[in-house]
Parts: structure tokens; sequence; C-alpha cells
């Protein structure tokens, strides 16, 4: 019987133990956005922690393209070793698979959730050029645009472009989608008076609006956020209810070891919760997340069902 349970135990023991040993060489991080977005900004952040932590380097992999689903896939198709982990965020996780008939790989079975790192509403920006000085102003001048607004976004299928395509059927405009590949080329964009309109994490605007190139009119949170207390809510602006988060986490491939899994969540909370992380992330309007594996994937669920009700009630379809 000792044998037997010995036996039975084995595999378990040496999974711990790899666990442990694990990493012997440098890590991947990819981003599914560009360098200097709010995902590079993360992933460095964490990255530097962790590299200090697991005595390995870790190496952030930029890979914007697609609406975040290029960098995923990535990280979908990567072996389940841990060896690739990536930043994943709304967009690529809980929104693609209702917009798009096929896709590289499936969220919810080619990875795994890993941890939550972090979450923000995001701000409604135009162009300082713009008329509008309020969000109520602003969907007055939308109205009387012929051929509809063009407004920008951080790509098809982001928090960016569903929150827009949420405002504008609430708000009762047209408008015309123009995705980029992050925050940093919608911003100029807009502005620049390409595009008219931008919803986005506030940190990556704030050289922008530092510059006066661009002006926020609100925010997407249920309350107003510390640190913005004079920009209002969208919801208070006359849109009871109006609520949109961005979110992100670490995901790797389905497959890997749950000990590892357990091992890669435990240091990235351990992370998450030193004063200086949780600094830079305030200052960034970060709201710190961390958590279990299993609390990350409920919250995925929950995030996909609300958003999947509002993709098919307003229709978006990207292919």
């Amino acid at each position: 019987m000792k044998r037997l349970l010995a036996l039975a135990l084995f595999p378990l023991l040496a999974l711990s133990a790899a666990a442990q040993d694990w990493p012997t060489r440098p890590v991947k991080l990819v981003v599914p956005a560009p360098a200097g977005s709010s995902l590079d900004f993360i992933a460095r952040t964490l990255g530097n922690r962790l590299s200090g932590r697991w005595g390995q380097p870790v190496v952030v992999d930029n890979k914007p393209g697609a609406g975040g689903m290029l960098g995923m896939s990535a990280v979908a198709k990567a072996p389940a070793d841990g060896y690739t982990l990536g930043i994943g965020f709304n967009g690529p996780i809980a929104f693609a698979p209702f917009m798009y008939r096929q896709m590289a790989y499936d969220p919810a079975k080619d990875l795994l959730p890993v941890v939550l790192t972090s979450s923000q509403p995001n701000v409604l920006a135009v162009p300082a050029a713009n008329p509008a000085r309020t969000v109520q102003e602003y969907v007055a001048w939308a109205r009387k645009q012929p051929g509809g607004v063009p407004y920008g976004s951080v790509g098809a299928g982001s928090s960016s472009h569903l929150t827009m395509e949420l405002f504008r059927s609430a708000a009762g405009f047209e408008a015309v989608h123009v995705p980029f590949n992050g925050s940093p080329p919608a911003g100029i964009s807009l502005a620049s008076g390409e595009t008219q309109a931008l919803f986005a994490v506030q940190p990556a605007l704030l050289p922008l609006v530092g510059s006066g190139r661009i002006r926020l009119l609100a925010v997407t949170s249920a309350q107003r956020m510390e640190g913005m207390k004079e920009l209002p809510t969208v919801a208070e602006a006359g849109y009871p209810g109006f609520e949109a988060l961005a979110w992100n986490g670490v995901f790797t491939a389905a497959g890997t070891p749950d000990a590892l899994v357990r091992r890669i969540n435990a240091d990235a909370n351990a992370v998450m919760q030193e004063a200086e992380v949780k600094d830079a992330f305030a200052k960034q309007g970060l709201v710190v997340g961390g958590g279990t594996p299993e609390a990350f994937r409920s919250f995925i669920a929950a995030e996909s069902a609300k958003w999947g009700a509002i993709i098919k009630k307003v229709g978006i379809r990207i292919d």
C-alpha cells in the first residue's frame, strides 16, 4: 500500500519540484500592444520585479496587432512550460469570441488565467480643437456631423472600441471606427484631428493632455476616480448605469502544470503588494489586481457574459 501511495504521489511531487526549480532560463512576457502603452508599462514594471525573484531575465516582447489577438495567439501556441507568458486584456480574451467567426485560438480552451494584474476606467477624449467642453455638448455636436463621427480605438474589439460603441448607441449618434495598434498612435490621431473621439485609459493620454492637444470630458467608472475628481462620469453626465472598465492579467498556455501556474501566481501577487509597485500603478491610474487563478477565471466569465450580451445587442461584428 505504501508503495502504491508513493507511486501515486510521485507525479505531484515531481511537478512541485519542477515549479520550485523553474525558471532556469529567461522568461518571455508577450505584450499584445506597442511600447509606451499601458500594457507595456504594466509588463515592464512587473517584469523587472519578477526577474529579481526568479533570478532570470523577463524579456518583454511587444506584439501589437489584430486587437491584441496576435500577441495572445503567440501565447496560446507556445509550449506549456511557463516560459512564455502574456498580458491579456478584455479585447482578445472576453470580447473577441463574440465578434469573430474564426479565431486563431480559443481563449477559454487554449489559455490559462494566472492572475489579474490591474483594472482602470477609460476616459473620453476629444481634440483640443473640438468645440465640446462637456459630454452633453459633444453628443449635440456629434449628432450634427454628416456621415458620422470618425473615432479612434486602441484596436478592433478592445475595451476602447466597445466602450465607444456602447456610448454612441446610448447617446444616439453615428460614428465611423478607425482602429489603431495601441494607444500611442490612437492618441496622435486624435490630437491631429484625424479622429474626433477616443475612449482610452488616462495614463496613455496624459502627455497629450499636458501639451494641450487633447481634452478629457468624462470617465467610464461608476464613481469619479481618485486623481481625476474633476472629470464627471459618463453616467452622471446623462447616461445612468454606464460603466466600462479596462482590465488585464497574466496568461499562459493551456496545459501548463498547475503547480507552475500557482508558483507564478504567488510571485506576481507578492510583487503587486510591494509598495513601489503599488505607488507606480497608482500614479498611472491603475487599480492593482491580485487573487487566485480561480478568482481571475470567474471574473473573466462574468465579463464575457456582460459584454457578450452588449456586443450582440449592438450588433458588432469584425469579420
